[in-house]
Parts: structure tokens; C-alpha cells; sequence
């Protein structure tokens, strides 16, 4: 008898969490599950943390370094369930997350994609994340009215807390691994699934996105990513000003990230296709400023962080 929901689990040298990510999946309370872990070509002791688990619903794939998107494609492929939840190796569930997302789906069962709130967490510091159009003074769930515009501080969907029908997939495709080192990859998935289904939100958290956990691949050189192509959903932003709106700010993440780096060439490149009206006067006033400044206000930011105090232009 197939599982209700197969539970991905992309595992890359995460050796000092992988066991506590999974521990919070067996304690869930719903569980009629299987957990499929595609090891991407660890060389610490995550697949030993693995292999050390004595549970029938654990199934552990190995396969050569491709990066995440390839990880979690493999996962869809090996999936036997009909409802596929992702969970990355380094964050966590709370003991509800599974059996809200089955109520979400059972009460919504035409949606193309299942999404719970989530905070995240740096160190001991807990971030509460806000979502546009979705009340936060008491509990909520049902169809998102316009997944762009509620996406414009928090995505409404994240990695770890989403749950997507097989058929989806089929549809619009799975990850683009053309997108490398979590340059994207999940923002143009969640695109393609906006734009074709009704997606299904639930404000309860039930997630926690682990922000201080080390090897991220979110840390890696941004001159080596190869990030979301934005531009290739503009005929549909021309009638869509709430995709335009989010659109123009991604580009504006991706060109502060560029501009960090001092590579003003991608930088430029982004700018030029972003509507100014699109980005609020912090995100504005950022934008304009030379990297040397940049770099100085990134710093503090860093440093307020371990205050608690945490900055976003997204705010």
C-alpha cells in the first residue's frame, strides 16, 4: 500500500543536523509517510547519521554532487505517494506540520500546491514572517487570492513548507537545475505553479527555517551562481502587475547580491528591468548606493543581527 505523502530530503554535508531534521519528522502526528533522503554526494558523516536509522518508512539514495535541484528531482522520481513534501537537511517541523498540510489538502483538493507559514531562526533569535492579504491576528487557511502580491515580504510558499501533488509536476515541470547553488530554483518552480493552479495557505507555523546553520549553499560565491532567468516570465507580467511587482523584487535581491560583489556589469543588467515604482524608498535609496556603502551597511546589519535586531528593505 503506497504512503499518503512522500517526504524529500535533499542531504548535502549535513552531518551536525540531519539527525535533528529528521527526528522532528518522526515525531510527527500524522504517519502515513515514507522519507526519501537523496545524499548529493556527501563527504562528511551525513549518509553514516542516515544509515544509523532503523525505520521501515526511511528509504536513503546516493547519487554524484549535482546540486539540489537534481537531489530533489531524483527524489520526485523515486516518490511513491501521490502528495510529495519537501524538507531541506538542516530544518525543522513541528509535530502538526504532515496533518495540516493532509487538512489543507483535504479541504482544498484542487490546489497545485500546499503551503504552511513558517519563521525563521538565527541562532536563539526567532523571525516571524509576514505575509501580505493574510490576516496574522488569528488563525487562517484557504485559496490565496493573488500568490504574488501576498508573496512580496515572505514567499507564501518555502522549500520546507510546501507539499505538492505528483501531478503538478507533471505539468509544469520539476527544479531547474540549470539554476545552481540555491540561486532560484525553488522562486521559478513556485512561479510556474502560481501562474496555473490555486495554491492553498495555512497561517499556522509549522516550520522553522534554520538561518545560522553552516554549509548553506545560500553562502556560496554569487559570481558563481547561476540564478532564476526573470525575464522569461515578462509576457506574463504585462498583464499581470502583481508577477511584474514581484518580479522587479527579486531582481532587485539579485542585484543587491551583485552589487556586493562589485559586479556592476549583472548588476546593471537587472536594474534595467526593474519598474522603480516596484521597490519601496529603503529599497530605492540601497539600490543607488556604490559598494563600498553597501558593504558597510551589510556589516552592521550583521552585527545588529547578533543583538536580535534583524533589518530587512523588505519591510
Amino acid at each position: 500500500m503506497k504512503p499518503y505523502i512522500s517526504i524529500i530530503i535533499p542531504l548535502y554535508n549535513k552531518e551536525k543536523h540531519i539527525k535533528d531534521t529528521l527526528d522532528t519528522v518522526w515525531s510527527q502526528s500524522f504517519t502515513d509517510f515514507e522519507v526519501i533522503v537523496v545524499n548529493d554526494g556527501s563527504t562528511d558523516g551525513s549518509l553514516q547519521k542516515v544509515n544509523s536509522i532503523n525505520d521501515k518508512r526511511l528509504k536513503v539514495f546516493t547519487t554524484e554532487n549535482q546540486g539540489v535541484s537534481q537531489a530533489r528531482n531524483y527524489g520526485i522520481s523515486k516518490a511513491n505517494a501521490d502528495l510529495i513534501a519537501f524538507l531541506d537537511a538542516d530544518d525543522i517541523w513541528f509535530e502538526h506540520h504532515l496533518q495540516d498540510l493532509k487538512d489543507l489538502h483535504d479541504q482544498f483538493p484542487d490546489c497545485g500546491m500546499y503551503c504552511k507559514a513558517y519563521d525563521k531562526k538565527n541562532g536563539s533569535h526567532l523571525i516571524k514572517s509576514k505575509f501580505n492579504n493574510i490576516p496574522d491576528n488569528a488563525p487562517w487557511k484557504g485559496i490565496v487570492d493573488d500568490y504574488f502580491k501576498s508573496s512580496a515580504v515572505n514567499s507564501i510558499a518555502w522549500t520546507s513548507a510546501v507539499m505538492i501533488p505528483k501531478s503538478t509536476f507533471k505539468n509544469v515541470g520539476v527544479f531547474d537545475s540549470n539554476i545552481t547553488l540555491g540561486a532560484g530554483e525553488d522562486t521559478d518552480l513556485w512561479i510556474r505553479i502560481a501562474l496555473q493552479y490555486p495554491v492553498a495557505f495555512s497561517n499556522k507555523v509549522s516550520a522553522i527555517h534554520q538561518l545560522h546553520s553552516d554549509n548553506r549553499i545560500s553562502n556560496s560565491n554569487t559570481n558563481i551562481r547561476q540564478f532564476i532567468n526573470l525575464d522569461c516570465y515578462n509576457i506574463q507580467a504585462k498583464t499581470n502587475p502583481s508577477l511584474k511587482h514581484y518580479l522587479d523584487l527579486n531582481r532587485y535581491a539579485i542585484a543587491i547580491q551583485y552589487k556586493l560583489v562589485g559586479n556592476s556589469e549583472k548588476a546593471k543588467t537587472l536594474i534595467n528591468g526593474i519598474n522603480l515604482k516596484s521597490l519601496n524608498k529603503k529599497q530605492r535609496f540601497l539600490l543607488s548606493q556604490p559598494t563600498v556603502m553597501l558593504k558597510t551597511l551589510f556589516k552592521l546589519k550583521q552585527i545588529l543581527k547578533h543583538f536580535g535586531i534583524h533589518l530587512s528593505s523588505f519591510r
